[in-house]
Parts: C-alpha cells; sequence; structure tokens
C-alpha cells in the first residue's frame, strides 16, 4: 500500500494523520471542558484540575505538530478527486469545511499555547522544552486576547467537525459509495481528471472565520475583561503624593512562582527624616482587593476560597514609618478578608529633595488571612506570599 497520495486515493501516510488527529481531537475537546468545569475547593481537587489541563495542553501541543505536518503533507500531495463533480455545491462546501478544519487545527492549540506563554499560572505542558514561547511577552492582555481566540476557535473546530462527520455518515448511508473507505482502507475512486479547485474553498472557509472572530468583535469579546466593580477609593490626604507606585504579590503555585499586582490602591504618608533612629512617620494604605490580576488564576484568586473580593473587597496597612541603624522599616497592621496580622516591612528610602523614592518587599503567612485554607499542601499552593512595594512620592507643598 503506497505511502503517497495518488489521483484517486489517499496514502499511508494521509489517513495516519487523518486518524491520529481525529483521535486526539476526540480526547482533547472533552478533557478541555472537564478540567475547564472541575472544582478546586481543596488541594485534591486542584492537582487534579492541574493535571486535566497539564494533559489537555500537551495533547494540543501535539496536535498542533500533527496539523503542520498534515497540511505540509496535503499541499505536497495530489488530492484524491471528488467522487461527484457533478455535486458543485456538494463539493464545494466539503472542501471550504476542510479548510475551516485545518485553520482550527492550527488556531486552536497556538492560541492556547500562546496564553500558557503569556501569563503566570498552573499546570504546566508536560515535555522538557520549557514553557515559553519565541516572540511571546508575558502580558495578561495578550493572553486575554489568546483565550479568546481560543474560545471562539475551539467551537469553529466543533462546528467544522460536525459539518465533516456528517458529511461522511451522508456518503457511508445515503450515497453508499466509496468515501469512508477511501479514507480507512486507502481504497481507490473517483476520476482523476476531475481537478479540485482551490480558490473558491479557501476563501468560503476564510470567510467563515472573518464572521466568527468579526461578530465576537463586534459583541465586545475582544474588551478587556473586569474582574468584578472595583470599590471607589477615597483620595487620601496625604503630606506626600505617590507620583507612581507598583504594589506585587509572588506567590508559589505548583512549583512555578506567578506575580500578581494590584492597580488601584491609596497611601497616605507622613515623613520627616529624622536626625537619630526612631519614629520617622505613618503610613496608611487602601488597597482595591477587586483591582488585582494574577495570571490565569486571577478570577480563582478573588473568589471565595482565596481574597474573597466580593465580601473583602479592600484590605488595609496601617503603620508607623521606623529609622533604623541601617535603613527603615513599617511596623504596623495589615487588615486582610476579615483577619489582621501584624506585619514588618523593611524598605530602602532614597531621598532627593522634595522627591522621595521607596522600595520594600516582605513575607505574609497566607494562612493569617484564611486564604486557601482548602490548600494545605504548600507544594501546590505556597504559604508564603511575598509582598513588593515599588514608589516614588513627591512632598505636597505647604
Amino acid at each position: 500500500m503506497p505511502l503517497a497520495n495518488t489521483p484517486t486515493a489517499y496514502g499511508r501516510v494521509a489517513r495516519s494523520f487523518h486518524w491520529l488527529i481525529a483521535l486526539g481531537i476526540l480526547l482533547m475537546i472533552p478533557l478541555g471542558w472537564i478540567a475547564h468545569l472541575a472544582p478546586m475547593q481543596d488541594s485534591d481537587q486542584i492537582a487534579l484540575k492541574s493535571a486535566l489541563f497539564s494533559a489537555h495542553k500537551t495533547l494540543g501541543v501535539v496536535l498542533f505538530f500533527l496539523a503542520l505536518g498534515r497540511i505540509g503533507w496535503a499541499v505536497t500531495q495530489p488530492k484524491p478527486a471528488p467522487l461527484h463533480p457533478e455535486r458543485r455545491a456538494e463539493t464545494l462546501l466539503a472542501e471550504a469545511v476542510h479548510w475551516a478544519l485545518y485553520a482550527a487545527l492550527v488556531v486552536v492549540p497556538l492560541s492556547g499555547w500562546i496564553e500558557h506563554a503569556a501569563t503566570d499560572g498552573f499546570a504546566p505542558i508536560l515535555w522538557p522544552f520549557g514553557q515559553d514561547l519565541p516572540l511571546v511577552p508575558n502580558d495578561p492582555g495578550l493572553a486575554e486576547t489568546a483565550a479568546t481566540v481560543h474560545f471562539l476557535a475551539q467551537w469553529v473546530l466543533v462546528g467544522a467537525l460536525v459539518l465533516h462527520v456528517a458529511g461522511a455518515l451522508k456518503h457511508a448511508a445515503v450515497d453508499r459509495d466509496a468515501t469512508l473507505s477511501r479514507m480507512a482502507r486507502g481504497t481507490p475512486a473517483g476520476q482523476p481528471q476531475h481537478a479540485h479547485g482551490l480558490a473558491g474553498p479557501a476563501a468560503l472557509a476564510l470567510g467563515a472565520w472573518l464572521a466568527v472572530l468579526g461578530g465576537a468583535a463586534a459583541a465586545g469579546y475582544f474588551t478587556e475583561p473586569e474582574n468584578g466593580e472595583s470599590p471607589t477609593l477615597a483620595e487620601a490626604p496625604s503630606d506626600w503624593t505617590v507620583e507612581e507606585g507598583t504594589l506585587a504579590i509572588h506567590v508559589r503555585q505548583m512549583g512555578k512562582e506567578i506575580t500578581g499586582s494590584f492597580s488601584e490602591w491609596t497611601a497616605a504618608i507622613t515623613f520627616e527624616e529624622p536626625d537619630a533612629p526612631g519614629k520617622a512617620g505613618e503610613v496608611e494604605v487602601t488597597i482595591s482587593i477587586p483591582s488585582l490580576t494574577l495570571g490565569s488564576v486571577t478570577s480563582q484568586a478573588l473568589g471565595p476560597d482565596f481574597f474573597a473580593a466580593e465580601s473583602h473587597p479592600t484590605a488595609t496597612f496601617t503603620a508607623d514609618l521606623v529609622k533604623l541603624e541601617d535603613g527603615y522599616e513599617a511596623q504596623g497592621t495589615l487588615a486582610l478578608k476579615g483577619a489582621e496580622a501584624p506585619v514588618t516591612l523593611p524598605f530602602s528610602l532614597e531621598l532627593d529633595g522634595d522627591t522621595a523614592r521607596m522600595e520594600g518587599r516582605t513575607t505574609l503567612d497566607r494562612r493569617n488571612y484564611a486564604i486557601g485554607e482548602g490548600m494545605s499542601d504548600p507544594d501546590q499552593l505556597g504559604y508564603e506570599v511575598q509582598a513588593i512595594i515599588d514608589l516614588t512620592a513627591t512632598r505636597a507643598a505647604d
């Protein structure tokens, strides 16, 4: 049995690609939905969800390369002639579905891969070549766009697959021709003098893709999502005005460090550089919890088992600013999710006239605030959370 195609039959290579990809799709689609719907309330559930997503992502990468191989082989081989060339509309639709399906087999796994590479989160791809992609930055906005494309493209894949299978069943049950056996066993059939047109089916498939993506864009699928309604933070009266700054957190999940940040927070600062070690001022930082972004696990992090952003929308850090023999500390209390715990934040300070640059870092224990109580295994979600603050402030005019 020949490896290559002939004008009337599919070769062994094309048929192998076809059935391997078909098997992969039958596994990947339900696996992805099961992983998406799986709960993550405790350590065991999160471990299972991570394993399901890892399997889904790994299979998606395999299918991506199989699809590239299938398409590359197809464009170098003769395509067996249609069995019913007189049915022009049916032949055109069948070819268009093939092209839409080919595109989906590339776009679906590639968009999922880009989302994975552009964001921090759990569930690694199970292979030894790393988790990043060339030219793909770590960018939550890019990850969200890729996730939207992945979501939409999966429905194009499902639609094209349904039409493809329906056509095959029609040929087998109604027409009773050799369409299915030609792909299953390599049975020769058809008249080789009837050539396939490329432009028409490709244009029709492209039109279907543009309709899906364009319609989704018009419906707002590509607009920036919101974590939820953030509380309006009142402007804090302060002797120092924060001109720019970052309030970030680092957590370790499934062996990988994930970085997040709060985009909305205020700081009321009083500070006068003392001549000797001692109290130098006070600070009160109010943080909007719904403004958190934390890679691919943002929605879970804001949920009731973790930050509980809906019922506890703000956190407050109140502290004395103390000058030490070597450096500075903010010594105070963090109120978060209805709990309070003492926190000491060492920081460096550079003063240049009325401008101050401050950088600080401290370690919090999430268990002090009942965050992730169901996550008792630190290998799945570390107990320690690094809090990092970096800001530039100017002294208010008298």
